[in-house]
């Protein structure tokens, strides 16, 4: 999953030159998000998150960063409905941050915000939020947009700290999960990680207790209940295929398993 380039097309730096009298108009859609089957998370938003999707860890070696799983395919998103309506009480910052981005130079040490021209709301008509005043200077929406992209850049520090203790201590495991839905058809999806209960059982005291004192353990456990939400995303993934072929069988989900 190339996290940063999940909904981006063609983002470029901000500027008063290039963006003048550019405006955002959001519209409250996530038309955008529709194709994608997962949604990175930050530590912080475990907690609302872990109530309507499951939390899951995905990536390879180093690069590990939970993320929620909103589909049983790779092009599709159950959250986001056919009108760009996000179905559910809890959306990640990820997806309300767009369609601006922090970009880190090649020295890391600076930040430069970008936005995606490409975003169907972006427009020079004066529709929604400008971006710059007619005297080029930045408007109170771009303040309020830096000031949330610098809030989410911190939280996502934390949570690429998080996830660098769980591989520490060996936590981590690959998992999949098989969907099996009317008509005989079958879904597995993989590519991700979770934590192991076994392994986290068998920590030192010593050890759960420095993971408590930083609000570690409790994001471990959210993550691990929120797996019960896989169920859920069957059933509603099983709707819409009865409602395109009324006749097809009941659906059954295992549930995630370890990889062989």
């Amino acid at each position: 999953m190339p996290v940063q380039q999940l909904f981006y097309k063609t983002a470029v730096p901000v500027s008063a030159k290039r963006h003048g009298d550019l405006s955002i108009s959001s519209g409250k859609t996530y038309a955008f998000a529709r194709h994608t089957n997962s949604i990175p998370l930050t530590a912080l938003e475990f907690g609302p998150a872990a109530g309507t999707h499951p939390i899951v860890f995905a990536g390879t070696g180093e690069d590990v960063v939970p993320a929620i799983i909103v589909g049983t395919r790779e092009d599709e998103n159950l959250a986001v409905d056919a009108d760009g309506n996000w179905q559910g009480t809890y959306i990640p910052a990820f997806a309300r941050r767009y369609p601006f981005i922090f970009s880190l130079d090649k020295d890391k040490n600076q930040f430069t915000l970008l936005v995606d021209e490409e975003f169907e709301g972006a427009n020079r008509d004066g529709r929604g939020e400008r971006l710059f005043d007619s005297e080029g200077e930045q408007t109170g929406y771009l303040k309020s947009v830096l000031k949330f992209l610098q809030d989410y850049q911190a939280g996502f520090a934390r949570t690429q700290a998080f996830c660098k203790r769980l591989k520490e201590l060996d936590l981590l495991v690959p998992m999949q999960a098989e969907f099996s839905l009317g008509a005989g058809q079958k879904r597995t999806l993989g590519g991700f990680q979770v934590v192991d209960r076994e392994k986290l059982k068998a920590l030192s005291g010593e050890v759960l207790a420095d993971l408590c004192r930083k609000d570690e353990l409790e994001c471990i456990y959210l993550h691990l209940s929120s797996m019960r939400h896989f169920r859920q995303m069957l059933e509603r993934a099983n709707t819409e295929a009865s409602e395109a072929e009324p006749e097809t069988d009941a659906a059954d989900v295992a549930e995630p398993m370890a990889e062989t």
